[in-house]
């Protein structure tokens, strides 16, 4: 019998590893933090929105600028980063991506008129894009197979905190300096975070085993086996593959090799990602607005969207106790539609108000536990040279769905239709997706990352 036969290989190796927190738990808290910095820029848009346009006299159509330049530059990033991570390694994509923001988001700070603060926001989302995907990349590779679902799950809960720590920090800021620069200086500190990377997480070991750099692949799957503390046998590498190298026409041919791998996988992650993420950004962006609108004080009508953001970090918690027990597709699949229906009914109830706020609570709460188990599913479907692709292409996929929320929402659908209609017809978009997605993609709980 061939050894290739008889012994485990490394990739399978790493994936048997028990769970230590000063091993993978570190990198699980350097992904989760890059991840919280990503909700915090999110966030920090709608507190910009009205600083900016009082400073530089802007009407609304430069003002949607703000949040749009950003989200665009995002939906850019998202895609470059998660196949560049695939060619030079997720530990120099990450370290790079957190870098690009910080600087140009300090920049941003000195920006002297909107032209050039929507230039510095475009470049802070680029490289504030990429985080997402290659931090699912990165974590999803160094977790043991038997906790990966419940590990990549509980990523999402940075996102509640990223968002509530935003708006301490931005009110404590406002009250004390009274300048918005002062709101984007803070954003050095992802800056420092790469200190943290570069000292404490080695390359991911199925990127090196995949592109053939065994003596690279080789030294670090021995120290995690000696850090974790495992009794582990013989196990092999495969043949040295050619490494690719990095170009535009490269970036290509990561996104025609998606569609070639499985074109029916590739078409339910982009468009499970479109759908629920455009229910949750449209809720996000015209809830205020909303409930303004229909007779809320304008302090009741925030502090009833921050609970809706805030309960989510319950939601994470139960989706990370359910993804290795229900599976992946069975929970998409309930919360999903069930997210939107939640909607929809509180749209009905409006005129009731302890109903409305009953609804909308729940909305947050369901909503939250489909998006960190629609992100640990669509990081699994693909194999390791694809993974930063599929998910970064997924992600640019809502992104660029984000960005069209305010004109779509607020200026098509929300005036003709009204709210329960509006939220309906989202809603009707997620049954589709989930139907495909149960048609054609796999499940992937308890399965090996290829």
């Amino acid at each position: 019998m061939s050894t290739s036969t008889t012994f485990p290989s490394g990739a399978h190796v790493v994936q048997e590893l028990p769970w230590r927190w000063k091993v993978q738990g570190n990198i699980f808290l350097i992904g989760g933090l890059g991840f919280m910095f990503d909700a915090w820029d999110v966030t920090l848009n709608g507190y910009l929105i009205p600083l900016l346009s009082r400073e530089w006299h802007l009407d609304a159509g430069g003002a949607a600028w703000v949040g749009t330049s950003n989200l665009i530059g995002m939906a850019v990033g998202a895609f470059a980063w998660g196949s560049i991570a695939d060619i030079v390694g997720r530990r120099k994509a990450f370290t790079l991506t957190l870098l690009i923001f910080s600087i140009f988001t300090v920049l941003g700070a000195a920006s002297p008129d909107i032209a050039w603060f929507c230039i510095f926001r475009f470049l802070a989302g680029f490289g504030l894009g990429g985080c997402i995907p290659v931090d699912y990349a990165l974590v999803g590779e160094f977790t043991p197979r038997k906790y990966r679902g419940r590990v990549l799950t509980g990523m999402d809960a940075w996102w509640p905190i990223g968002a509530s720590l935003c708006g301490l920090v931005s009110a404590l800021l406002i009250s004390t300096v009274g300048n918005w620069r002062a709101l984007m200086l803070v954003m050095v500190l992802p800056a420092l975070l790469v200190f943290w990377v570069r000292r404490s997480v080695p390359e991911s070991p199925l990127f090196l085993v995949r592109r053939g750099l065994r003596a690279e692949a080789t030294a670090v799957i021995n120290s995690l086996i000696a850090r974790t503390g495992a009794t582990v046998g013989p196990w092999r590498l495969p043949e040295a593959a050619e490494a690719p190298r990095l170009s535009p026409g490269r970036l290509g041919d990561q996104l025609t090799a998606l569609w070639r791998y499985n074109w029916r996988v590739t078409l339910a992650a982009w468009s499970l990602f479109l759908t629920i993420l455009l229910v949750y950004y449209g809720a996000l962006t015209w809830m205020p607005s909303i409930l303004v609108a229909t007779g809320f004080a304008e302090a009741k009508a925030f502090l009833a969207t921050a609970g809706m953001t805030a309960i989510g970090l319950v939601g994470v918690v139960v989706a990370a106790l359910l993804v290795e027990r229900v599976g992946r597709k069975w929970l998409l699949a309930i919360t999903g539609p069930l997210s939107a229906l939640s909607l929809v009914i509180f749209a009905l109830v409006l005129d009731v108000p302890a109903a409305a706020q009953g609804w909308l609570l729940g909305f947050g709460f369901i909503v939250q536990v489909a998006i960190p188990v629609l992100y640990t599913y669509v990081s699994e479907l693909y194999p390791t040279e694809l993974r930063g692709t599929g998910f970064g292409w997924a992600s640019t996929v809502s992104r660029v769905g984000a960005g069209l929320v305010p004109l779509i929402f607020g200026s098509l659908l929300w005036p003709y239709l009204g709210l329960p209609l509006t939220f309906g017809l989202t809603g009707l978009l997620v049954v589709v997706a989930v139907i495909w997605m149960a048609r054609v993609a796999p499940e992937t709980r308890g399965r090996d990352l290829l």
